[in-house]
Formats: C-alpha cells, structure tokens, sequence
C-alpha cells in the first residue's frame, strides 16, 4: 500500500507585523555592516499601533557608535517602513509614530570569548541549527513552502503595481500538499488572507486574489481540485501593526524550511554573523544542498551545534531520511573534510560580513536563488563530486 498524507506550509507577507519587525532589525544591522564588518549586533524590534521600540546590543568601531546610532535608527525605520507600503490609512504611519530606542554596548564578556588572537573566532553563543534540502524544487527546496512565498510574494507585486489597489501590505498564505511515498502529487489546499481597503466588494476581491495571485502560481489546473480559501474570515481591514503587534524573530519556521525539518530556536533578523543562530544556519543549508545538488541524497538534514567562544562545532549529524547513495556516516567524513564550519571559516566561505541581511526579512532565507545568497550557491560542488566519483571508482 502506498504512504499518502498531508503536508502544510504557510508564508506571510512582507507587511506582516513579525516581518515588519525583522526587516527594520535588519536595516539596521546593515547600516552597521556598511560601516564596520566586524559590528557585533544583536537589535530586536517590537511595532504595535502607532508605537515602535527598538533596543539591543551593539559594537562597531564608529565614533560614538551609540549617539550615531539613535539618530540612525528613525530614518532605517522610516525607509523600511514606506517601501513596504505602509500609509496612515493602512496600519502605520511611517512619518508619525511614538518611537522608544534602548540601545546599550555589547557586554566585553561577551565579545572577550568570541574574539580569539591569531584571527580565531568562538561561536558567537551556543546553540543548535539545522539545514536541510530536497530534490522536490529546483532551487532544492519543500514544495510547499516555496508555494507558500511566491503567494505572498505575488500579493505585493499586484498590490504596488496598482493592478489590485485595494489591497493592503498584510497577508498569509498556507499551502497543503498531497503526498504518496514521500514525493508531492497534487495540491489539495490553499488559504490567502489578504487585507484590503474597507470599500471593496467580498465578490470583487475574491476574484482578483483567485485571479492575479492564486492562478498565477499555483495554475488553474491545480486549483481546481482543491479546496480554495480567500479571506476565510470575510474581512481584513484592520491589518499591519494597527491589528497585531510584530516582535522581531517570531516567524522562524516561514523563514527556514516550512516545517520539513526541526529548528533549533535561534531567530536570524537583527543578528551579526558571528552568531552562530544565523551563519551556522546558513553554512548547514549551504552543505545540505551540495549533497542533495551532487546526487547523494533525495532528501537531507543537517545539524550542527556549538559552545559560545569555542570554534570547533560541539556535533555534526547527517540525516538522508533513507534516500541516501552512501551511509550517513561516511557523507560526514566527507563533509568533515569539504566544509570547515568553524565560525571564522563560515563568515569568509560565505563573504557574510557585508550588509545583504535586509532581503532575508522578508519571503525565507532560503532557495531564493535569484538575490544572490552566497549559502545558495553550490561552490564546491566540483570537489564534492570529485570525491563522490571516487568514491564509486572505489566501491
């Protein structure tokens, strides 16, 4: 008999008040990024009606980094607010809101058992992170959840292009998939909650969201057998920050894998890379897909976890959740040797001391291949497969 079930994904918008959150904790930490690659930042956003606070810890060589910093911070938010779209009239007025800032110096405990001599560099806390990829995408990600992203995605496409005006900045989307045997057949159901001008017809905006977002990306086709909720509630006037409160890393699963494998708990947005919680997520992403890309699984999950101020990773587990071409034991060995995932080696493998955090906050960290991630590039994949060959050569 074959294994069917169900599978969900969801993505929210880049108006999200979680996503609102990480994206203004993101500017800010490329700002700093711009003006010293060695910033140490951990900034955390909380926006709620028409209040905004922002605090966290920070160290950059920048003359009076923290003075600098607070006159910084209204313009960074300002910015990341209007290029969402956000208006007085839709959740948040970008121009007039009460804005709190608590920004404090990086503990020198903190910083003394990250930065080592001789250029080593400790974890910058301790902690697990996962990576994964599988073959049911060509950018090697879940099918759901890339579905998920390009609904939201597509949401704020029509709605600045003006081709849907009446839609506003927030929305979620979910995407349930049909499987048998392990592999997606069909899709059996999608939601999209979407807000919206108050004067728009339930009809009207039904079939626009069917019609500019729903066909679109998943095609008439599929829609067809499937159960389709648009606004499932009725209404979604009251959207953004004016409707719910946004707190900076609260989105984790969107942001990763969708749910197709565990998370560690440690959020991405607002945080150096010398934070393991984030470059070690994207240095395991960035073995997960080499192995699945050079054929040596369907399907695989890496952990890696760390001690704060110790370089060398704590554990290294492989899981090819039984599509593997070789024993997990022995796909380790050759990542032991292919991938160096001390933090320092990570930061200048994946050229991640450059501002480029801002894109992230918004639609996943991963498989957008088209912003130019360095943990999405398959760069040592002629070694890998050097080594793969061999190893059939030899067996």
């Amino acid at each position: 008999m074959p294994n069917e079930y169900l599978f969900t994904s969801e993505s929210v918008s880049e108006g999200h008040p979680d996503k609102v959150a990480d994206q203004i904790s993101d500017a800010v930490l490329d700002w700093l990024l711009a003006r010293d690659p060695h910033a140490k930042v951990a900034c955390e956003t909380l926006i709620a009606k028409n209040f905004l606070a922002i605090a966290g810890e920070f160290r950059a060589d920048i003359p009076d980094l923290i003075p600098t910093l607070q006159a910084a911070i209204p313009g960074l938010a300002r910015g990341v607010l209007t290029g969402i779209g956000y208006t007085a009239a839709s959740g948040f007025d970008p121009g007039h809101h009460h804005l709190r800032m608590v920004l404090n110096s990086q503990s020198d405990d903190i910083d003394q058992g990250v930065e080592r001599g001789g250029g080593e560099l400790g974890a910058g806390d301790q902690g697990l992170m996962f990576g994964y990829a599988c073959d049911e995408t060509p950018e090697l990600m879940p099918r759901a959840l890339t579905l998920a992203h390009r609904l939201v995605m597509r949401q704020a496409e029509v709605r600045k292009s003006g081709r849907a005006p009446f839609l506003r900045p927030d929305a979620k989307s979910q995407v349930t998939l049909r499987y048998v045997d392990g592999r997606p057949v069909g899709l059996h159901a999608v939601v999209l909650s979407t807000q919206h001008t108050p004067d728009v017809d339930d009809a009207a905006l039904r079939e626009a969201v069917r019609e500019e977002i729903l066909v679109p990306v998943l095609g008439r086709e599929a829609l067809a057998g499937a159960k389709v909720m648009i606004n499932p509630t009725g209404r979604f006037v009251t959207g953004g920050p004016d409707g719910d409160t946004g707190v900076t890393g609260r989105k984790i699963i969107v942001d990763t894998y969708g749910g197709s494998c565990p998370h560690g708990g440690g959020a991405f947005s607002g945080k150096d890379p010398s934070k393991v919680d984030r470059s070690a997520a994207y240095a395991a992403r960035w073995v997960a897909k080499h192995l699945v890309a050079a054929g040596a699984a369907r399907r695989c999950t890496i952990q890696v976890a760390y001690a704060i101020g110790v370089a060398e990773p704590v554990s290294l587990l492989l899981d090819f959740h039984g599509t593997g071409q070789m024993p997990e034991a022995e796909a380790e060995a050759m990542v032991r040797r292919l991938f160096d995932l001390r933090p320092a080696a990570i930061l200048e493998g994946l050229d991640l001391r450059r501002p480029c955090y801002l894109p992230t906050a918004a639609y996943g960290h991963f498989g957008r291949e088209n912003m130019g991630f360095s943990w999405e590039r398959t760069s040592r994949m002629e070694e890998l497969q050097a080594v793969l060959s061999d190893r059939l050569v030899h067996h």
